[in-house]
């Protein structure tokens, strides 16, 4: 079934920049500083970014049997709200609206005014929110014109982050080849292995994975969608993995272990050691560019939900794609939530506590395979099933309880989230009852 807005068919490409713009966010640039100082060497860090690119994969495996099931725009409210129980789909869809990317998109944002102002010093003067207002309108105006504009500035916008990145790493490779003085020549002894250290570890830095399902919220307007989506995932989360594992080895080996334990300033750390302050000024706008593709990325994937929730009756009918179009009312709807939440920061960081929830939402998704599987005995036909969702569950569901034992406030967030959508889901039954006995 294809979406309303289904004039523009999304391409391989397309899929792979919206899932690599997605993903490549601010973790990718700070998490390893953290990450050392608790596991103590750089190889095991590198090595956990290694395992959580496989998590990733196995991640996009599985999304891409659900897309091949249903291959229909929606995401996680979708395949729940089929496979599960509307109720389940609803709360789905109703936690990406509060936090899922209006969220998301709030701390991008805010993330991409710092670091401009780090780079360019002159913006300072501008009055706070500035920049991260702009930014949410900019992405907000790119997506909401014509589907098929967005989706190729989009993909500009990621080429050019892949180009300066890939550049940035040969760069660093010639450095260290040439400056024998540089820390990576001193590997230290390993440190010993620590399991839970590693697995917390791995929680923070599976998130700068997380974008890997961004193609499937818009797997309606995508030409051949059985094929192209998974394929458009799946490389998309290896280019991912292969950026995420070789820019942190510049980062952890261009300055030495002790200058870049817990510090969140290791892509400006290991800059300034290879190249001095333009060295630092370049990462820094590398930062503001993929931070950039990040949200576009949001801002084009997060109204497919709200529009497939408004075709069911899940959400007023004027947030529906009209035919041909973009769904413009949903964007406006995640433009507006998004700088409400740039401008109330209590409560953006009162909406950082539902990570938690997100990451159930995901496996829980996942998880309906086997409910399909179970319930008509149809086996999905690959070779990676019950492997890539056992495995994607699994991790998922340990990393939720760590993060839950880390932070209790994360568990906490749970409990209301869900009955508030509850509550939500009845209300909007109720209108849909009420609807269908006046017409």
């Amino acid at each position: 079934m294809k979406s309303p807005s289904q004039s523009y068919g999304f391409g391989v490409w397309a899929l792979v920049s919206l899932v690599v713009g997605n993903a490549v966010g601010a973790g990718i640039y700070t998490t390893s500083g953290y990450a050392l100082a608790d596991l103590g060497s750089r190889e095991w860090v590198l090595l956990a970014w290694f395992v959580a690119g496989l998590i990733a994969l196995s991640g996009a495996a599985s999304y891409a049997m659900l897309v091949r099931h249903i291959t229909e725009s929606g995401g996680e409210y979708l395949y729940l709200s089929r496979s599960i129980h509307p109720l389940a789909g609803f709360i789905a869809g109703w936690i990406s609206l509060l936090a899922g990317f209006p969220g998301a998109i709030a701390f991008a944002a805010s993330a991409l005014e710092a670091y401009a102002h780090s780079a360019l010093p002159g913006l300072r003067d501008l009055p706070q929110d500035t920049i991260a207002v702009a930014v949410v309108l900019l992405a907000g105006a790119i997506h909401i014109v014509r589907t098929s504009s967005g989706a190729r500035t989009h993909e500009f916008l990621v080429g050019v982050m892949l180009l300066l990145l890939l550049v940035g790493v040969v760069w660093s490779g010639w450095q260290f080849a040439v400056s024998p003085a540089l820390p990576a020549l001193d590997t230290g002894t390993l440190a010993t292995f620590n399991a839970l250290a590693f697995a917390n570890s791995l929680v923070w830095i599976s998130l700068s994975y997380s974008g890997f399902n961004a193609a499937a919220y818009i797997a309606g307007e995508v030409r051949d969608a059985r094929t192209t989506v998974p394929r458009g995932m799946i490389i998309g989360t290896f280019i991912t993995m292969l950026l995420c594992v070789s820019v942190n080895a510049v980062f952890l080996y261009a300055q030495a272990p002790a200058v870049i334990q817990g510090q969140a300033e290791i892509a400006a750390l290991a800059a300034q050691a290879l190249g001095g302050d333009s060295a630092q000024r370049v990462i820094e706008v590398v930062i503001v560019i993929s931070l950039l593709t990040s949200i576009s990325a949001m801002a084009l994937a997060g109204p497919r939900v709200y529009a497939k929730m408004a075709e069911d009756g899940a959400l007023p009918k004027w947030f529906r794609a009209q035919a041909g179009e973009p769904p413009r009312m949903s964007i406006l709807l995640q433009i507006g939530m998004s700088l409400l939440l740039i401008l109330a920061s209590d409560l953006r960081g009162l909406l950082s506590y539902l990570g938690l929830t997100l990451s159930l939402c995901l496996a829980l998704a996942v998880s309906s395979l086997f409910v399909v599987h179970w319930r008509s005995g149809d086996r999905p036909s690959t070779p990676w099933y019950p492997f890539a969702p056992l495995v994607f569950v699994s991790c998922t569901v340990l990393f939720a309880m760590l993060s839950a034992l880390n932070d209790v406030r994360q568990f906490y967030a749970v409990l209301p989230t869900v009955a508030i959508g509850c509550l939500a889901y009845w209300v909007s039954l109720h209108f849909q009852r009420a609807a269908a006995t006046q017409s």
